[in-house]
């Protein structure tokens, strides 16, 4: 990567890391600490606070991305932060689960993944452009794990307020990132008539989208049964969890980069893509043996699931550095940003769809139900892949 491409890469990676971080940092406590709010008693309305970022995000990705094909991605970008902040600040102040919310649904209102990718993509070449989707990819994965790692910590010193006010925080750190670390937008593409429905309708589009919406289905999904299978099949605490997801995380990242190479350097994007698509059905495929598995001890089972998570996040990894990749290759110069908003909308409704059948599926048949169904969706995806008439490129 040449210096700029390598500038921009970290920058944005870094406003992706810092404002995912916020994201992520409730969810291992929030469903304990959000009983003491007014109302907090209701269990469903603890599920919709925590939902509803997720359902703002996929209600405007799209408009916000056709906005950064028109107005520019900094700008857009800028909003999005802004919002984010702003309902950090409202959650922060909140004493009722209806204002937590309310909070909630305008930090989710900041839905910028779309114009920060699409400005990856304006400042990186073809052949470097899936490096940075890996970068932020990554840093997405490892704030996912060091959120469980600090979550319960911080809460213990500052409380679920205390929490919301270090989100805000870290959304102006994003701030700074933005006009610090990341170079100046190139001028955008002229707007062309019609981009929109082309760009809704090619054939090798939809194959992404309908991919990011089983990946993030998939991973939600999993993640209802994951904890309470390592507390109750390796009798580890919640509080030591991560010692599992962060050294996972960390071995899936170094094992990221071969599979980069080979993807962009000997062009075997499509085969790469599978072996990811892969990976994902061989984890519920592992996750199914364990639960037929009965004479492991909990070392053993402990063991077993840390390389399952490490295997499920190495596939996991390569598709979100791919797919968006391979969006901002395949659209047209004008439709960028409205690609992968998108793209970015049906990831969204993936994370909301995981979470509602992966809780109906333990609620209905247990573990055994949320990974045959998790294996099924990525069997489909998998022969999707392989048969779809609209190869990837390479």
């Amino acid at each position: 990567m040449l210096p700029a491409e390598r500038r921009a890469a970290m920058g944005l990676a870094a406003i992706f890391a810092l404002r995912m971080l916020g994201l992520f940092i409730i969810l291992p406590i929030f469903a304990v600490a959000a009983r003491d709010l007014a109302g907090g008693q209701d269990a469903a309305a603890i599920g919709l606070a925590l939902g509803a970022y997720g359902l703002t995000q996929a209600c405007l990705q799209l408009p916000l991305g056709l906005a950064a094909d028109r107005w520019g991605r900094k700008p857009v970008i800028a909003f999005g932060l802004t919002l984010f902040v702003a309902g950090s600040i409202v959650c922060a102040l909140a004493d009722s689960i209806e204002t937590m919310t309310w909070g909630r649904m305008v930090q989710g209102s900041g839905a910028i993944s779309a114009a920060i990718t699409a400005l990856v993509a304006d400042l990186t070449r073809d052949g470097q452009r899936s490096k940075a989707m890996a970068m932020i990819g990554g840093s997405i994965a490892l704030m996912f794990a060091l959120s469980l790692a600090v979550a319960p910590v911080l809460y213990g010193w500052v409380g679920l307020r205390g929490l919301f006010w270090f989100t805000g925080v870290l959304g102006l750190g994003a701030f700074w990132a933005l006009f610090r670390l990341v170079p100046p937008a190139p001028a955008l593409a002229a707007p062309v008539t019609g981009t929109f429905a082309l760009v809704l309708c090619d054939p090798r589009l939809l194959r992404l989208n309908l991919g990011v919406f089983m990946l993030h289905a998939i991973q939600i999904a999993m993640w209802v049964a994951v904890p309470a299978l390592l507390l109750q099949m390796a009798n580890l605490p919640l509080n030591r969890h991560w010692m599992i997801y962060l050294p996972a995380v960390l071995a899936a990242l170094v094992l990221l980069w071969p599979a980069m190479m080979q993807a962009e350097r000997h062009k075997r994007m499509a085969q790469v893509y599978s072996l990811a698509i892969f990976l994902l059905c061989l984890t519920q495929l592992g996750f199914l043996g364990l639960m037929e598995a009965d004479a492991l001890d909990a070392f053993a089972t402990t063991w077993i699931i840390f390389g399952l998570i490490a295997v499920f996040f190495t596939g996991f990894n390569m598709l979100e550095a791919l797919q968006p990749s391979l969006i901002s290759r395949i659209a047209p110069p004008a439709g960028k940003a409205q690609a992968l908003g998108i793209y970015n909308t049906l990831q969204s409704l993936g994370l909301f769809t995981g979470g509602a059948v992966g809780g109906l599926l333990l609620q209905a048949g247990g573990y055994v139900a949320v990974f045959s169904g998790c294996g099924l969706l990525a069997l489909v995806w998998l022969v999707v892949s392989l048969k779809w008439p609209a190869r990837i490129p390479s």
